[in-house]
């Protein structure tokens, strides 16, 4: 009887001593077998430590992982409850990407504009304010290369252009959000002029931010225009290939006065007459056909040839070969020579709109004509508009023009 007393109270002391010994015990047992050694008693302990996870967390704007971003999209991270130790991001050939990080460390943003159709890799770290240090690694994907759409500034650079000449900002698609593609446009002149911006459909069927002044330019004005269109969306699959600019300058004032009861163009510079010929214009007045009409209005140069084949097969002519031809109007009216009506011309109206001058008179016009003079037609009782086409923008009123317009340049 002494011998098995001590055999258990060896066991007993034994399961105490170990269950002391660890942070937690999960089953342990403890027994007398019927043997006389200790040596059998057995004994299964687990012992668990819980991590305790660290405070900081990053959240990427957008989420890592999105695809489809344009190459100006912002891209920031943001640390919570500690601060960024390094980040770097690269593109597909490993090259860094600019960027910036926050005086306090708690933020970093991508500080230039990216490619298109490329995969942005980000590495990193961030330290809790438990000490911690966690990870920053994933990755932004940009839209595709085929995405790229080209816009246009018209007039181009370098160039001279007359003092009705407008601003044309062309796209490659139609813009969805006009606003935010408006902000990226501005215009600079010296000197200051007063003008407004507004949306116009062209008839090559590309919609425009255009620019017409309240009065005429004042000559010699520089103009530059500025529009921001580098990854900027048109829509869901058309991104701003290039930002674009343009610097021109506006030429001498010249105004062409064309009365048609007076059966005369009158030519002005800086509003002194230069010249005047004897010209003919529509006959529709006369027959009440509108479409021969001659529009009244202000009309805008806009193409010059010297020799011009002419279509207008309702009234019976195609391909007729014309001459020193000056585009005013995308309905078909040009200032151009035609010696068949030369006995017309100074005393009555015979043509299908256009407005006829002699050989030499149409030469002499014609070189003196630039891109964007006026035309101010008067005297008939059809006016110029959009049904006219390109560019019909000066028969609007500067009301009517600023009621369309849009603001830009706040971007």
């Amino acid at each position: 009887m002494a011998l098995i007393g001590l055999l258990v109270l060896s066991a007993c002391s034994s399961g105490t001593l170990g269950a002391e010994t660890v942070t937690s015990t999960v089953g342990a047992t403890g027994g007398v077998s019927g043997s006389s050694s200790s040596s059998d008693s057995s004994s299964s302990q687990a012992s668990t430590t819980r991590e305790v996870p660290p405070v900081a967390t990053v959240a990427a704007t957008p989420a890592f992982g999105t695809q489809g971003l344009s190459p100006i999209e912002p891209l920031t991270l943001v640390v919570d409850k500690g601060t960024i130790d390094d980040v770097s991001m690269t593109n597909p050939d490993g090259k860094v990407v600019a960027a910036t990080i926050a005086a306090d460390r708690k933020s970093w943003t991508v500080a230039e504009p990216l490619g298109f159709g490329k995969t942005y890799t980000v590495t990193g770290t961030a330290t809790g304010t438990d000490g911690k240090q966690v990870p920053i690694q994933g990755t932004w994907d940009t839209v595709s290369a085929d995405t790229q759409t080209r816009n246009t500034i018209n007039p181009g650079d370098n160039v001279e252009v007359g003092v009705a000449a407008p601003i044309s900002v062309s796209f490659g698609a139609e813009p969805q959000d006009r606003e935010a593609v408006a902000k990226r446009i501005s215009i600079t002149t010296t000197p200051a002029v007063e003008g407004a911006w507004a949306w116009v459909k062209h008839d090559d069927s590309r919609w425009a931010l255009d620019f017409r002044t309240k009065d005429y330019w004042p000559a010699g004005t520089k103009v530059h225009v500025d529009a921001k269109l580098y990854g900027v969306k048109l829509d869901d699959t058309s991104y701003g290939a290039a930002d674009i600019t343009s610097d021109f300058t506006i030429g001498r004032n010249q105004v062409v006065v064309a009365d048609v009861n007076s059966h005369e163009l009158v030519v002005k510079q800086n509003d002194q007459v230069v010249a005047s010929y004897p010209a003919s214009f529509g006959r529709g007045s006369d027959n009440g056909d509108p479409e021969l009409v001659t529009r009244s209005g202000i009309h805008v140069v806009t193409e010059k040839a010297q020799d011009y084949l002419m279509n207008n097969p309702r009234y019976g002519y195609t391909n007729s070969l014309q001459h020193w031809t000056v585009r005013i109007s995308n309905n078909g009216e040009f200032i151009h020579a035609n010696p068949a009506s030369a006995d017309a011309q100074g005393n009555s109206n015979v043509t299908h709109g256009c407005v006829n001058l002699s050989m030499a008179d149409a030469e002499t016009y014609y070189n003196s004509a630039i891109w964007g003079d006026p035309v101010e037609v008067s005297g008939t009782n059809v006016q110029l508009s959009a049904m006219d086409g390109d560019i019909y923008i000066w028969g609007l009123s500067w009301d009517e023009w600023k009621a369309m317009s849009v603001p830009v340049g706040t971007a």
